[in-house]
């Protein structure tokens, strides 16, 4: 056989052979079995701006975030020092393999490593040895199927997810954040240079354990990209001349009451968008915690604060401490608990809407029986006939009884309903004392109750998902009606230290010093406090108008300087003096007075009904207490006596038979009797 013969063969041979090896490459790498790439990474929560409010570790308490937006510069770094022909290499750089060998081989020891970072990846999902020849083939074997089946965007992202930090850190966010306390969306030079060494050694370089050898690590890897032309002389300088950190960060963990119930209530395994702002959550817990502990031993605290035009919540505050000793597991913005004199402005909207009252309207503050039920003021006090707008400001307990058995205390459940509210009952049915605490209630309860207020008397549902829908609630009362009750409420002496501008807010104190409340809003937002312990333990001497309202006013101090002017009144509103008010609007009177003995009407004490009396001719002595003079006395319709100021008189004799008197005071308020002269 000719010699150029034998030399195609040779070459055929070796095609062929060739082929045989590639096709048994491929079939090699095609059946490998390739571990799960889309590991479980930690739920977060983050804020309306996209900060981070909480994450939650993954199995075995690893922190392990998605990368999300990484600094390009890092990852020009990364690739240069790891892996440089990273974008065109098949998973496997045999140019760095061959030149890692001799270099071992020459010196007798590893001086750099071979591997891509396609099989750093292998090596992490997997969990794999590195040092083994068994373990090195492993890698080769899934590094290649990785580029076969992922492109090298999906392959640095696994890096990028997976790397370790040291500790339970994986993942370059999750190493900034512990590091550096930001994300990995603007580093500096040396911050990257850090971050590049500690995976290859995260235990023996974490800097807040081994400094020096942190810092001579993270210099290599500066000095090396120097040298490569990737840095500067300038900026490899400064770079070396900065500090490392000498401690690993905490995770944020703001509003860890409702991240908890978040949670719990999306099933999240991604991020949770929410609505809260994490500047305000982050001051708000240190002011709610500063407040318990002036107050004393065991009291905790919660604050929500909403936008009541938008129903967003943007802060909440669930207790004084979420791991402390004052049962800080307590999410006390759901806690039911008596919400004292908090819902006063409510009924107080109601009956200006049913046209039973007006805040000009006199009522009385007297004693008053209702059945066996007889409330009181809270300083036992009684004060007469008052302005319904002082009544409300005074938080005096009487008239808002009398208002709610005029209104009866099923309307005002529905009311609280209607606002948003989820009211609990003791009992199955409401009584008078539901206005004066007599219900459960939670702090996101009234808080949404007065966004409703606030919003006009209709306002939105409160929510915390920022895609969620915005939700109204049905019209709990008038807009006039609304605005009335604001107009009170602002026209209050505002808590010292509070924001300039007007504040409509309320105080309340539950029965047995147990809740401090205060509420309140201005034109854009609504903040509901409360403070107690957490057990519904007295707090002794605690009222909400001393302990709650000055937390309430460095509440919007802290949110802003000067409070949002309030709504002005609709044109519909009734803007008059007492004298200028219709006769039913002057004197608030029940529906069914003209059935009933109204308390401030004159008592005809004597003659008493159905008295049969002997007068022999002489005039008839006539005794009334109560009522307002000058009085006047008609005997079978027809007036006998006009303008008498005493409440002891005598009147002419009717004359024998059946006679029916009535006395008739100033205010058109009667008695009447029916008698028999013989």
């Amino acid at each position: 056989m000719h010699r150029p013969s034998r030399l195609l063969l040779a070459l055929a041979g070796a095609l062929y052979l060739t082929a045989l090896a590639r096709d048994g490459l491929h079939r090699w790498v095609d059946a490998t079995v390739l571990p799960p790439v889309l590991a479980e990474t930690s739920v977060e929560m983050r804020d309306r701006n996209g900060d981070l409010l909480r994450a939650f570790p993954v199995e075995d308490g690893i922190w392990r975030l998605q990368p999300g937006a990484v600094d390009p510069n890092f990852t020009a770094m990364l690739v240069r020092y790891e892996d440089k022909r990273f974008w065109t290499h098949a998973g496997v750089d045999p140019v760095a393999m061959l030149r890692a060998v001799g270099q071992s081989l020459w010196n007798g020891r590893t001086v750099s490593g071979g591997s891509t970072l396609t099989m750093q990846v292998a090596r992490l999902i997997e969990d794999g040895s590195t040092g083994r020849w068994s373990g090195k083939i492993r890698q080769i074997r899934v590094a290649l199927a990785l580029e076969q089946r992922l492109n090298k965007r999906q392959i640095l992202t696994l890096y990028l997810t997976h790397a370790p930090y040291g500790g339970n850190l994986e993942g370059i966010r999750a190493g900034t954040r512990a590091w550096f306390g930001k994300d990995a969306t603007r580093l500096t030079a040396a911050q990257a240079a850090l971050l590049i060494a500690l995976p290859q050694s995260p235990e023996a370089r974490r800097p807040d354990r081994e400094p020096q050898i942190a810092r001579e690590a993270r210099d290599r890897v500066l000095r090396r990209l120097a040298r490569y032309g990737t840095l500067t002389a300038a900026e490899t300088s400064a770079a070396i001349a900065e500090t490392i950190p000498d401690q690993m960060r905490p995770f944020p963990r703001l509003a860890p009451h409702l991240t908890d119930r978040m949670k719990r209530l999306t099933q999240a395994t991604g991020a949770v968008d929410l609505t809260l702002d994490a500047g305000w959550q982050a001051r708000l817990e240190g002011l709610v915690a500063q407040a318990a502990t002036r107050v004393g031993p065991r009291v905790s605290g919660a604050l929500i604060v909403a936008d009541h035009r938008s129903g967003e919540v943007l802060a909440s505050v669930g207790s004084a401490g979420y791991q402390d000793a004052r049962q800080g597991f307590v999410d006390m913005t759901q806690a039911l608990r008596s919400p004292g004199s908090t819902l006063k402005p409510l009924v107080y909207g109601l009956a200006f809407d049913q046209g039973l009252a007006h805040p000009e309207t006199l009522i009385s503050d007297s004693p008053v029986m209702f059945g066996r039920y007889a409330p009181r003021n809270f300083d036992g006090a009684f004060r007469g006939d008052v302005r319904v707008r002082d009544a409300l400001q005074l938080s005096l307990n009487i008239p808002v009884v009398r208002l709610t058995n005029a209104l009866g205390p099923a309307r005002i459940m529905a009311a609280l309903r209607l606002a948003g509210s989820e009211p609990r009952l003791n009992g199955g049915t409401p009584g008078l004392a539901i206005s004066l605490g007599g219900v459960g209630l939670s702090l996101h309860d009234l808080v949404q109750i007065y966004a409703a207020l606030a919003g006009g008397g209709q306002g939105p549902i409160l929510h915390h998902d920022a895609l969620g829908d915005a939700l109204q609630t049905p019209r709990v009362m008038s807009e006039t009606s609304a605005w009335q009750v604001a107009d009170i409420l602002a026209g209050l002496s505002p808590p010292a230290g509070g924001a300039t501008g007007a504040l409509a807010y309320k105080t309340g104190t539950s029965y047995g010093h147990r809740d401090a409340w205060a509420i309140g809003f201005d034109g854009q937002h609504v903040i509901g406090v409360w403070l107690g312990r957490a057990d519904g333990t007295p707090v002794p001497g605690a009222f909400g108008g001393d302990l709650a309202a000055p937390l309430l006013a460095e509440a919007f101090s802290l949110l802003k300087p000067a409070l949002t002017p309030l709504r002005p009144p609709p044109p519909s509103t009734l803007l008059v003096g007492a004298a200028q008010l219709p006769q039913p609007l002057q004197r608030f009177r029940p529906r069914t007075a003209a059935f009933q003995n109204d308390p401030s009407a004159p008592d005809l004490l004597f003659p008493p009904d159905n008295a049969v009396l002997e007068t022999f001719g002489a005039p008839l002595t006539v005794k009334l207490r109560g009522g307002v003079g000058p009085f006047s006395v008609l005997a079978d319709g027809v007036p006998v006596l006009t303008g008498q100021r005493q409440r002891e008189f005598e009147i002419p004799n009717p004359g024998a038979g059946f006679t029916s008197l009535v006395v008739v005071d100033a205010q058109g308020l009667s008695d009447r009797a029916a008698i028999r002269i013989d």
